[in-house]
Protein backbone atom coordinates (compact mmCIF):
# COMPACT_ATOMS: atom_id res chain seq x y z
CA UNK A 1 0.00 0.00 0.00
CA UNK A 2 1.49 3.39 -0.89
CA UNK A 3 1.67 6.30 1.40
CA UNK A 4 1.31 9.76 0.95
CA UNK A 5 3.97 11.85 1.15
CA UNK A 6 2.75 14.90 3.89
CA UNK A 7 2.84 18.36 2.55
CA UNK A 8 5.56 21.10 3.24
CA UNK A 9 3.11 23.37 5.73
CA UNK A 10 2.72 20.23 8.20
CA UNK A 11 6.68 19.33 7.68
CA UNK A 12 7.56 23.25 8.56
CA UNK A 13 5.00 23.02 11.77
CA UNK A 14 6.62 19.91 12.95
CA UNK A 15 10.13 21.22 12.72
CA UNK A 16 9.13 24.71 14.63
CA UNK A 17 7.25 22.97 17.03
CA UNK A 18 10.45 20.22 17.89
CA UNK A 19 12.44 23.43 17.54
CA UNK A 20 9.94 24.92 20.59
CA UNK A 21 10.18 21.88 22.36
CA UNK A 22 14.23 21.81 22.64
CA UNK A 23 14.14 25.80 23.55
CA UNK A 24 11.68 25.07 26.22
CA UNK A 25 13.78 22.19 27.68
CA UNK A 26 17.22 23.75 27.68
CA UNK A 27 18.65 27.29 28.81
CA UNK A 28 21.50 29.15 27.17
CA UNK A 29 23.82 28.03 29.90
CA UNK A 30 23.19 24.49 28.99
CA UNK A 31 24.40 24.81 25.97
CA UNK A 32 28.19 24.91 24.99
CA UNK A 33 29.98 25.27 21.40
CA UNK A 34 31.99 22.08 19.82
CA UNK A 35 34.96 23.40 18.12
CA UNK A 36 35.62 20.67 15.49
CA UNK A 37 38.81 21.80 14.96
CA UNK A 38 40.39 22.16 18.20
CA UNK A 39 38.68 18.63 20.29
CA UNK A 40 39.14 18.91 23.71
CA UNK A 41 40.57 15.36 24.32
CA UNK A 42 40.57 15.30 28.28
CA UNK A 43 37.29 16.12 29.99
CA UNK A 44 37.43 18.47 32.98
CA UNK A 45 37.94 15.98 35.72
CA UNK A 46 40.60 14.36 34.15
CA UNK A 47 42.20 18.06 34.19
CA UNK A 48 41.40 18.57 38.12
CA UNK A 49 43.18 15.14 38.14
CA UNK A 50 46.13 16.45 36.19
CA UNK A 51 46.59 19.34 38.61
CA UNK A 52 46.62 17.59 41.83
CA UNK A 53 49.16 15.18 40.30
CA UNK A 54 51.44 18.23 39.29
CA UNK A 55 50.61 19.92 42.30
CA UNK A 56 52.38 16.59 44.50
CA UNK A 57 55.10 17.18 41.71
CA UNK A 58 55.99 20.28 42.01
CA UNK A 59 56.16 20.21 46.00
CA UNK A 60 58.76 17.40 46.18
CA UNK A 61 60.48 19.03 42.90
CA UNK A 62 60.56 22.22 45.28
CA UNK A 63 62.05 20.57 48.45
CA UNK A 64 64.91 18.94 46.36
CA UNK A 65 65.89 22.30 44.89
CA UNK A 66 65.79 24.00 48.11
CA UNK A 67 68.29 21.39 49.13
CA UNK A 68 70.61 21.18 46.57
CA UNK A 69 70.70 25.06 45.84
CA UNK A 70 70.25 26.14 50.02
CA UNK A 71 67.85 29.08 49.13
CA UNK A 72 63.98 28.46 49.26
CA UNK A 73 62.80 27.35 46.23
CA UNK A 74 58.93 27.08 45.78
CA UNK A 75 57.26 25.59 42.75
CA UNK A 76 53.12 26.52 41.67
CA UNK A 77 51.61 24.61 39.32
CA UNK A 78 49.69 27.53 37.04
CA UNK A 79 47.69 25.65 34.12
CA UNK A 80 46.84 22.73 32.26
CA UNK A 81 46.37 23.03 28.99
CA UNK A 82 45.10 21.28 25.18
CA UNK A 83 47.11 23.08 22.54
CA UNK A 84 48.19 21.51 19.09
CA UNK A 85 51.50 20.40 19.59
CA UNK A 86 52.64 23.51 16.65
CA UNK A 87 51.12 25.97 18.97
CA UNK A 88 53.53 24.68 22.04
CA UNK A 89 56.76 24.82 19.88
CA UNK A 90 56.10 28.60 18.93
CA UNK A 91 55.58 29.01 22.21
CA UNK A 92 59.30 28.22 22.79
CA UNK A 93 62.04 30.41 23.54
CA UNK A 94 65.19 30.36 21.40
CA UNK A 95 67.16 29.15 22.81
CA UNK A 96 65.62 27.30 25.69
CA UNK A 97 66.13 24.13 27.41
CA UNK A 98 64.01 21.21 25.90
CA UNK A 99 65.11 18.10 28.30
CA UNK A 100 63.42 15.23 25.94
CA UNK A 101 62.38 12.02 28.34
CA UNK A 102 60.57 8.69 27.30
CA UNK A 103 57.14 7.71 28.26
CA UNK A 104 57.74 3.59 29.37
CA UNK A 105 55.17 1.42 27.88
CA UNK A 106 54.68 3.63 24.94
CA UNK A 107 55.89 4.38 21.90
CA UNK A 108 55.50 8.43 23.01
CA UNK A 109 58.12 11.02 24.35
CA UNK A 110 57.54 13.88 26.88
CA UNK A 111 58.87 17.59 26.92
CA UNK A 112 60.54 19.34 30.29
CA UNK A 113 61.00 22.44 29.06
CA UNK A 114 63.22 25.41 31.36
CA UNK A 115 63.85 29.22 30.84
CA UNK A 116 67.60 29.27 29.62
CA UNK A 117 67.77 31.94 32.66
CA UNK A 118 66.87 29.42 35.02
CA UNK A 119 69.02 27.03 34.37
CA UNK A 120 71.95 29.09 34.79
CA UNK A 121 70.47 30.00 37.34
CA UNK A 122 70.75 26.24 39.06
CA UNK A 123 74.19 25.84 37.54
CA UNK A 124 74.87 29.66 39.31
CA UNK A 125 74.20 28.36 42.75
CA UNK A 126 75.31 24.75 42.34
CA UNK A 127 78.95 25.91 41.36
CA UNK A 128 78.95 28.55 44.41
CA UNK A 129 77.68 31.61 43.03
CA UNK A 130 75.21 33.93 44.72
CA UNK A 131 72.89 34.31 41.23
CA UNK A 132 71.26 37.44 43.03
CA UNK A 133 71.43 39.28 39.35
CA UNK A 134 69.20 37.09 36.86
CA UNK A 135 71.38 35.54 34.19
CA UNK A 136 71.12 36.78 30.09
CA UNK A 137 69.33 34.62 27.98
CA UNK A 138 72.10 32.12 26.16
CA UNK A 139 72.46 28.25 24.77
CA UNK A 140 73.55 26.14 27.79
CA UNK A 141 77.80 25.10 27.05
CA UNK A 142 78.56 21.38 27.72
CA UNK A 143 79.89 21.58 30.87
CA UNK A 144 76.36 23.26 32.09
CA UNK A 145 74.60 20.53 30.62
CA UNK A 146 76.35 18.00 32.65
CA UNK A 147 75.76 19.43 36.01
CA UNK A 148 72.69 20.02 34.90
CA UNK A 149 71.52 16.81 33.85
CA UNK A 150 71.56 14.92 37.39
CA UNK A 151 68.69 17.48 38.38
CA UNK A 152 66.31 17.13 35.49
CA UNK A 153 67.10 13.31 35.56
CA UNK A 154 65.85 13.66 39.65
CA UNK A 155 63.20 15.61 38.64
CA UNK A 156 61.52 13.11 35.95
CA UNK A 157 62.19 10.39 39.02
CA UNK A 158 59.99 12.90 41.45
CA UNK A 159 57.50 13.06 38.52
CA UNK A 160 57.32 9.20 38.32
CA UNK A 161 56.80 9.06 41.80
CA UNK A 162 53.44 11.58 41.56
CA UNK A 163 52.43 9.63 38.57
CA UNK A 164 52.70 6.28 41.01
CA UNK A 165 48.92 6.75 42.32
CA UNK A 166 47.49 6.69 38.56
CA UNK A 167 49.67 4.48 37.04
CA UNK A 168 53.12 2.60 37.33
CA UNK A 169 54.32 4.85 34.30
CA UNK A 170 58.05 5.83 34.03
CA UNK A 171 59.97 8.82 32.65
CA UNK A 172 63.16 8.22 31.44
CA UNK A 173 65.98 11.36 30.19
CA UNK A 174 67.22 10.83 26.74
CA UNK A 175 67.97 14.18 25.44
CA UNK A 176 68.52 17.77 25.59
CA UNK A 177 67.68 20.27 22.76
CA UNK A 178 67.98 23.90 22.95
CA UNK A 179 66.12 25.07 19.57
CA UNK A 180 62.59 23.92 19.35
CA UNK A 181 63.00 23.00 15.36
CA UNK A 182 64.44 19.84 16.41
CA UNK A 183 62.38 18.55 18.11
CA UNK A 184 59.61 16.37 17.16
CA UNK A 185 57.56 14.40 19.82
CA UNK A 186 54.12 14.31 18.03
CA UNK A 187 52.25 15.53 14.70
CA UNK A 188 51.98 19.38 14.38
CA UNK A 189 48.08 19.06 14.24
CA UNK A 190 48.36 16.51 17.57
CA UNK A 191 46.81 17.67 21.12
CA UNK A 192 49.06 17.92 23.77
CA UNK A 193 48.58 18.59 27.60
CA UNK A 194 50.99 21.53 28.58
CA UNK A 195 51.41 21.48 32.34
CA UNK A 196 52.94 25.30 33.70
CA UNK A 197 54.82 25.80 36.81
CA UNK A 198 56.04 29.06 38.38
CA UNK A 199 59.58 28.45 39.52
CA UNK A 200 60.46 31.07 42.56
CA UNK A 201 63.92 31.49 43.56
CA UNK A 202 63.94 34.21 46.20
CA UNK A 203 62.67 37.70 44.46
CA UNK A 204 62.96 35.79 41.02
CA UNK A 205 60.49 33.93 38.95
CA UNK A 206 60.99 31.72 36.25
CA UNK A 207 59.30 29.48 33.50
CA UNK A 208 58.91 25.37 33.23
CA UNK A 209 56.55 23.19 31.63
CA UNK A 210 55.83 19.60 30.83
CA UNK A 211 54.43 18.79 27.76
CA UNK A 212 52.74 15.12 27.49
CA UNK A 213 51.29 14.07 23.56
CA UNK A 214 47.89 12.91 24.51
CA UNK A 215 47.83 9.19 21.84
CA UNK A 216 50.41 8.32 24.52
CA UNK A 217 48.45 8.61 27.62
CA UNK A 218 45.19 7.67 25.81
CA UNK A 219 45.58 4.24 28.60
CA UNK A 220 46.93 6.11 31.73
CA UNK A 221 44.05 9.04 30.35
CA UNK A 222 41.34 6.79 31.17
CA UNK A 223 41.87 5.75 34.79
CA UNK A 224 42.28 9.57 35.92
CA UNK A 225 39.71 10.63 38.14
CA UNK A 226 39.27 12.63 41.22
CA UNK A 227 38.60 9.85 43.80
CA UNK A 228 41.63 8.19 42.94
CA UNK A 229 44.13 10.75 43.55
CA UNK A 230 42.55 12.46 46.91
CA UNK A 231 43.88 8.88 48.48
CA UNK A 232 47.25 10.05 47.80
CA UNK A 233 46.98 13.82 49.36
CA UNK A 234 47.10 12.65 52.80
CA UNK A 235 50.42 10.98 51.79
CA UNK A 236 52.06 14.10 50.77
CA UNK A 237 51.33 15.81 53.85
CA UNK A 238 52.52 12.90 55.78
CA UNK A 239 55.77 13.13 53.57
CA UNK A 240 55.85 17.26 54.18
CA UNK A 241 55.86 16.41 58.11
CA UNK A 242 58.84 13.85 57.71
CA UNK A 243 60.37 16.31 55.61
CA UNK A 244 60.83 19.30 57.82
CA UNK A 245 61.77 16.46 60.64
CA UNK A 246 64.15 15.43 58.38
CA UNK A 247 65.46 19.18 57.63
CA UNK A 248 65.63 20.08 61.55
CA UNK A 249 67.64 17.21 62.41
CA UNK A 250 70.24 17.73 60.05
CA UNK A 251 70.09 21.43 60.85
CA UNK A 252 70.54 20.04 64.21
CA UNK A 253 73.82 18.51 64.08
CA UNK A 254 75.16 20.57 61.68
CA UNK A 255 78.12 22.02 62.94
CA UNK A 256 79.42 25.83 61.92
CA UNK A 257 83.31 27.52 62.80
CA UNK A 258 83.14 30.50 65.25
CA UNK A 259 85.71 32.58 65.57
CA UNK A 260 86.56 35.45 68.19
CA UNK A 261 88.25 37.73 66.61
CA UNK A 262 90.47 40.21 69.45
CA UNK A 263 91.35 42.95 66.91
CA UNK A 264 92.65 43.96 63.38
CA UNK A 265 95.33 45.78 62.18
CA UNK A 266 97.74 46.35 59.36
CA UNK A 267 101.49 46.61 58.50
CA UNK A 268 103.56 47.37 55.88
CA UNK A 269 105.95 44.92 54.08
CA UNK A 270 109.08 46.73 55.61
CA UNK A 271 107.59 46.29 59.37
CA UNK A 272 106.38 43.32 58.57
CA UNK A 273 110.37 42.31 57.92
CA UNK A 274 111.72 43.97 60.64
CA UNK A 275 109.65 42.07 63.36
CA UNK A 276 111.46 40.96 66.26
CA UNK A 277 110.92 39.04 68.99
CA UNK A 278 109.48 40.79 71.76
CA UNK A 279 107.98 43.43 69.73
CA UNK A 280 104.62 44.51 70.06
CA UNK A 281 101.96 44.51 67.53
CA UNK A 282 99.19 46.94 68.54
CA UNK A 283 95.70 46.54 67.18
CA UNK A 284 92.40 48.55 66.52
CA UNK A 285 90.62 47.35 69.64
CA UNK A 286 91.10 48.92 73.21
CA UNK A 287 91.51 46.19 76.55
CA UNK A 288 88.20 47.49 77.50
CA UNK A 289 85.87 47.16 74.09
CA UNK A 290 84.08 44.64 72.98
CA UNK A 291 84.99 42.05 70.42
CA UNK A 292 83.34 40.42 67.50
CA UNK A 293 82.32 36.91 67.19
CA UNK A 294 82.21 35.37 63.46
CA UNK A 295 79.88 32.19 62.95
CA UNK A 296 80.49 30.63 59.66
CA UNK A 297 81.92 33.97 57.87
CA UNK A 298 79.48 36.22 59.27
CA UNK A 299 80.10 38.84 62.24
CA UNK A 300 76.99 37.81 64.35
CA UNK A 301 77.71 38.83 68.43
CA UNK A 302 79.93 41.20 70.52
CA UNK A 303 82.03 39.60 73.45
CA UNK A 304 84.13 40.13 75.38
CA UNK A 305 87.15 37.81 76.21
CA UNK A 306 88.20 35.93 79.78
CA UNK A 307 89.23 32.84 81.35
CA UNK A 308 86.98 30.00 82.80
CA UNK A 309 88.84 27.57 84.45
CA UNK A 310 92.17 28.18 83.16
CA UNK A 311 91.01 27.92 79.42
CA UNK A 312 90.26 30.67 77.16
CA UNK A 313 86.91 32.01 76.77
CA UNK A 314 84.27 34.14 75.16
CA UNK A 315 81.41 36.02 77.07
CA UNK A 316 78.33 36.82 74.39
CA UNK A 317 77.22 40.55 75.30
CA UNK A 318 74.76 41.09 72.61
CA UNK A 319 74.22 40.43 68.97
CA UNK A 320 75.86 43.08 66.44
CA UNK A 321 73.88 45.53 64.46
CA UNK A 322 74.08 46.86 61.25
CA UNK A 323 75.31 50.16 62.91
CA UNK A 324 77.92 48.24 64.64
CA UNK A 325 78.97 46.64 61.28
CA UNK A 326 79.42 50.14 59.73
CA UNK A 327 81.02 51.84 62.12
CA UNK A 328 83.62 48.53 62.58
CA UNK A 329 84.41 49.00 58.81
CA UNK A 330 84.50 52.79 59.27
CA UNK A 331 87.12 52.79 62.31
CA UNK A 332 89.22 50.29 60.58
CA UNK A 333 89.52 51.95 57.46
CA UNK A 334 90.29 55.50 59.43
CA UNK A 335 93.45 53.20 61.25
CA UNK A 336 94.58 52.33 57.93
Amino acid sequence: MATQPLPQSIIENIGAESALDIKSKYSKSDINNYDFRRPNRISKNQIRTLQSIHENFSESFGYYLTSKLQTTVNITTTSVDQLFYSEFILSVSNPSCLYVFGISGTDGNGILEISPQLALMIVERLLGGSADIPPKIRTITQIEQTVLRPIMEHGLGDLRTSWKSISEIGFKYQRLEQEADFVQIAPSSEIVIVISFDVHIGTQTFLLNLCFPTFALEEVLAKLNKQITTSALPQSAKKLRENILTVNQQISTTFLPIIAELGKTSLTVTELMELKVGDVIKTNKRINQEIEIIIAGKRKLAGRPGVVEGKKAVRIIRPLTEDDMYEFDFSYKENQ
